[in-house]
C-alpha cells in the first residue's frame, strides 16, 4: 500500500504543493498542462524529479565588514602591525612565553578539540557511504509448516539507493559544517587557551605588586601610627589624629586579602590551564609585572572572517544546516534504488530416506521508498529545517557584528588605557621625586619623620594606581586579540580532507 498509493499521488496531482514549495521552477506545470494523456502526466513527473535533482541552495553570507577600524591607533614610530599568531611576546616575558608553550601541550580542553577534530576527519570521507552499494550476508534453518523437511539456507542481498535530489550534495555539506565546525572548536580552544594564560599570569604578577606595595602602605601608616603616638604624649598632635592613623593602619591590613586572594586564585587557574594539579611554586615567588611600554597598534586585520572561531563557527553551522535541509527536502520525493539477492537452500532433513540436493534463485530489480502516510510529517520537517537554515544564516550574521564590535571596544579601551598608564606613570615619577626631596630635607634636619612617611604614602598611592593602570592596559591588549581571533596556528591541519566545498557534486 505504501508503494503503490505514491502512483495514485502522483497521477492526482495531489504533492503539487510539494513541487511549488520546492522546486526552483514550474514549466513542467505548463509542459503537462499541453501535453494530452499519458504522455503529459509522464512528462511531468519525470520533469519534476530532474528539478528535484538539486541540493537546497546554500544562503550567500556577505556580512559587511569595516574598511576601516574606527578606533585603530594612529600612525607613529612605535606603531606595530597586529601579530595574531605570537601576540603575547610584545610583553617581552619570557615566563609568559614558556607558560604558554606548556599550556598548549599540556592542556585538556585543547586535547578535546584534537580529538573531536580527529573524529569528524574520521567520519568526513564517509559522507556518501549510505548511498553505496551494500552487501550482506545471512543463513537460516528453516522447518515446512508440515514438518516433514528442514532446509538450510544461505542468501546475499545487495541494495544501492541511489542519491537522487540533491541528497548527495546535501550529505557532503553536513558531512564538511561537522569537519568546519570542529575546526572552529579546536581554533577557539587555542585562542581562548593563549588569552586565558596570559590574563592569568598578568593578574598573578600585577597582585604580587599590589601586595609589595600596600605592604609599604602598612610600615608606612605604622610608622605614622608611632610618631603620633609620640607626639600625642608630648601634646603635639590630638587624639583624632592618633584615631585616624589607628584606622588607616587597620584599612591597610584589609586591603592586602585582595592582592592575596588574587595571587592564589591565578596561580591556581594557571596550573588548571596547564592540566596540573598544584601550581608550580616559582609562580608563587614575586616578579615583574608584565608591561607593554610604548607599544600601538597601527593595523588590525579586518578579515574577522578568516580569524575569529565564532564566526568561523556560525558559518559551519549554515553549511550543516543548508545540508539538513537538502536532506528533509529529498526525503519527501521516492527513495529510488536497485536491489538484487541470491538464495540458495539444501535440505538438510526430511521424513523419507533421502536428502534432496541444493536449489538457488535470484532476483534483480529496482526498489522504491514512497512517502504516503507521514508524507506530511515530512514537509514539515523540511519547512522546519527552511526555519533553521534562517535562524543559522542570522546567527552568522549576529556572530560577525559580535566580533566587530568587541574587536571597536578592544581597541578603544586599549587608547584610553594607555593614556591612563602614562598620566599614571607621570604622576607616579613626580611623587618619587617629591620623596626624594623630602628624604633629603628629613637628612637636613628641614623636615620631620612624619612628613616623610606622609611623602611616601602618596608615593606609594602612585605606584598602586600605576599597577593598576598597567594591569588594565595588558588585558584591554588581550581582550583585542582575543576578539581578533589571534592564537598560534593548530598542529592539527584538515589538508587531507577529501571533501570540500569546491569539490561538492
Amino acid at each position: 500500500m505504501h508503494r503503490l498509493c505514491f502512483v495514485f499521488l502522483a497521477a492526482s496531482r495531489a504533492p503539487l504543493y510539494v513541487f511549488k514549495r520546492f522546486l526552483p521552477t514550474m514549466s513542467w506545470l505548463t509542459l503537462a498542462r499541453r501535453a494530452n494523456g499519458t504522455y503529459g502526466t509522464v512528462l511531468a513527473v519525470a520533469l519534476a524529479l530532474l528539478a528535484g535533482c538539486t541540493a537546497a541552495p546554500v544562503p550567500a553570507l556577505n556580512p559587511a565588514l569595516p574598511s576601516q577600524w574606527r578606533n585603530a591607533a594612529s600612525e607613529s614610530s612605535t606603531a606595530q602591525q597586529a601579530d595574531l599568531q605570537h601576540w603575547w611576546r610584545a610583553f617581552d616575558d619570557a615566563e609568559l612565553d614558556a607558560l604558554v608553550a606548556r599550556a598548549l601541550e599540556n592542556n585538556l580542553d585543547v586535547a578535546q578539540a584534537v580529538e573531536r577534530l580527529h573524529a569528524a576527519r574520521l567520519l568526513n570521507p564517509h559522507a556518501h557511504d549510505s548511498y553505496l552499494p551494500s552487501l550482506r550476508a545471512s543463513t537460516n534453518n528453516v522447518v515446512s509448516p508440515d514438518t516433514s523437511e528442514s532446509y538450510f539456507v544461505v542468501g546475499f542481498d545487495a541494495v544501492w539507493e541511489l542519491p537522487l535530489f540533491g541528497a548527495w550534495q546535501s550529505a557532503s555539506r553536513i558531512a564538511q559544517g561537522n569537519l568546519d565546525a570542529a575546526n572552529a572548536n579546536l581554533h577557539g580552544a587555542y585562542v581562548s587557551l593563549v588569552a586565558e594564560v596570559a590574563r592569568r599570569w598578568i593578574e598573578l604578577r600585577s597582585a604580587q605588586q599590589q601586595e609589595r606595595l600596600l605592604e609599604a602602605v602598612r610600615d608606612a601608616d605604622s610608622e605614622k601610627l608611632r610618631l603620633l603616638g609620640v607626639r600625642v604624649k608630648l601634646r603635639l598632635a590630638s587624639p583624632t589624629e592618633l584615631a585616624t592613623a589607628t584606622a588607616a593602619l587597620a584599612q591597610a591590613d584589609a586591603a592586602l586579602a585582595e592582592p592575596r586572594q588574587a595571587i592564589q586564585a591565578s596561580a591556581q587557574q594557571l596550573a588548571v590551564l596547564l592540566g596540573q594539579d598544584e601550581p608550580d611554586p616559582a609562580w608563587l615567588q614575586p616578579g615583574a609585572q608584565p608591561q607593554l611600554g610604548d607599544w600601538q597598534l597601527s593595523t588590525a586585520p579586518a578579515d574577522l572572517l578568516r580569524t575569529r572561531p565564532e564566526i568561523a563557527a556560525a558559518e559551519a553551522e549554515v553549511l550543516h544546516a543548508a545540508g539538513e535541509l537538502g536532506i528533509s527536502r529529498a526525503d519527501i520525493y521516492p527513495h529510488i534504488g536497485i536491489g538484487t539477492s541470491l538464495e540458495w537452500s539444501v535440505n538438510i532433513a526430511s521424513t523419507h530416506n533421502h536428502v534432496r540436493t541444493g536449489e538457488g534463485i535470484f532476483s534483480l530489480g529496482p526498489m522504491l521508498d514512497i512517502p504516503l502516510f507521514d508524507w506530511g510529517q515530512r514537509v514539515a520537517k523540511a519547512h522546519a529545517k527552511d526555519h533553521e537554515l534562517k535562524a543559522a544564516v542570522y546567527a552568522y550574521r549576529q556572530a560577525v557584528l559580535q566580533g566587530v564590535a568587541e574587536a571597536e571596544t578592544a581597541m578603544a579601551s586599549l587608547q584610553q588605557l594607555h593614556a591612563r598608564e602614562d598620566a599614571s606613570l607621570r604622576a607616579a615619577q613626580a611623587l618619587q621625586q617629591g620623596d626624594d626631596a623630602m628624604r633629603k630635607r628629613v637628612d637636613l634636619k628641614l623636615s620631620s619623620q612624619l612628613e616623610l612617611q606622609e611623602s611616601q604614602l602618596e608615593s606609594h598611592r602612585a605606584e598602586l594606581e600605576l599597577v593598576s593602570a598597567r594591569a588594565a592596559r595588558d588585558l584591554a591588549y588581550v581582550s583585542l586579540y582575543k576578539a581578533l581571533g589571534g592564537a598560534p596556528l593548530p598542529p592539527v591541519q584538515p589538508a587531507d580532507d577529501r571533501f570540500s566545498r569546491s569539490g561538492e557534486r
